[in-house]
């Protein structure tokens, strides 16, 4: 990987690292499900914008029911799912839940597309969910009884996207990424466009959300994705997908710094065991280096 890349690579985590602590500071200040439409019609429309500008075309007649299959399982559940954990969820925790969607992903494939389940793969799921298990049992025993549900429903979030990794695996061949990444978050802004008019009495556009907006928009969904788009065309899927190791890491270091978030040592082993058992899963530590001539 060249520096650029990996530059890439460190940017793209520490952006979506900081994602859950955008989401932690909106979800209770204007409700979880606005906090979601503003992120995906902004960071839609922005994206909408600067392809439009390339002279790029979705092809939207084509891949309509693409487009909209993939706004709700990838966008809008997930979204909506981490928006709510965000509401009795510390922002660290949701970072190192987040990194179960390979776990998730590797265990679709082997019921769906029939992809074998090695022992190598075996052993990661396991390290993984004893991960997941350390770090929810570990906020459960400080938190209140909505902590559970709040775990429950980041795994169901890293569960869709998993799913949506393998629908566009079958039924998206050869639709471009671009395309994926505007259009489904377009479609997704529509979804949930009723959850606009759901706005909490309570709520307070302070510039301190205001700004958040921004970000978690903009910057979290907008130039992230472009960032990852741009990584996977340089560097390959493979290598952009190691981001997901990074992640977890900015996402507590940002909470601590910004939120004031306590990070525990079970919290760091829950992190460890589900990067090593993302680690098995894919691959990494079978892979075999290789030699030019």
């Amino acid at each position: 990987m060249s520096k650029r890349d990996l530059l890439r690579l460190f940017l793209l985590a520490a952006i979506w690292g900081a994602s859950f602590i955008f989401m932690r500071i909106l979800a209770p200040a204007i409700g979880a499900g606005l906090t979601v439409f503003l992120r995906l019609m902004l960071a839609g429309i922005a994206l909408l914008i600067g392809f439009k500008a390339a002279g790029y075309d979705f092809e939207t007649r084509k891949y309509w029911k693409q487009y909209l299959v993939t706004g709700a399982v990838n966008s809008a559940l997930p979204f909506l799912l981490y928006a709510y954990a965000a509401l009795h969820m510390p922002a660290s925790y949701m970072s190192i839940l987040n990194s179960s969607t390979p776990l998730f992903g590797v265990l679709f494939s082997a019921l769906w597309l029939g992809e074998s389940l090695t022992l190598q793969k075996l052993a990661g799921l396991a390290m993984g969910s004893i991960g997941v298990a350390l770090v929810a049992g570990t906020g459960a025993a400080g938190m209140d009884s909505h902590f559970v549900s709040a775990a429950l429903a980041c795994l169901a979030g890293s569960s869709c996207y998993a799913v949506a990794g393998i629908y566009i695996k079958k039924f998206a061949v050869g639709v471009k990424p671009a395309g994926i990444a505007t259009c489904s978050q377009l479609a997704a802004s529509i979804i949930l466009l009723p959850t606009f008019l759901d706005l909490p009495p309570v709520a307070v556009f302070t510039p301190l959300v205001l700004g958040s907006i921004f970000m978690l928009s903009l910057v979290c969904s907008g130039i992230a994705y472009l960032l990852y788009f741009s990584l996977m065309e340089s560097a390959g899927p493979s290598k952009a997908l190691t981001v997901t190791f990074l992640v977890p890491g900015f996402g507590m270091v940002w909470a601590s710094l910004f939120l004031h978030e306590h990070i525990t040592a079970a919290m760091l082993a829950g992190c460890l065991l589900i990067i090593a058992g993302t680690a098995c899963v894919i691959g990494l530590f079978g892979r075999k280096k290789t030699t030019s001539a």
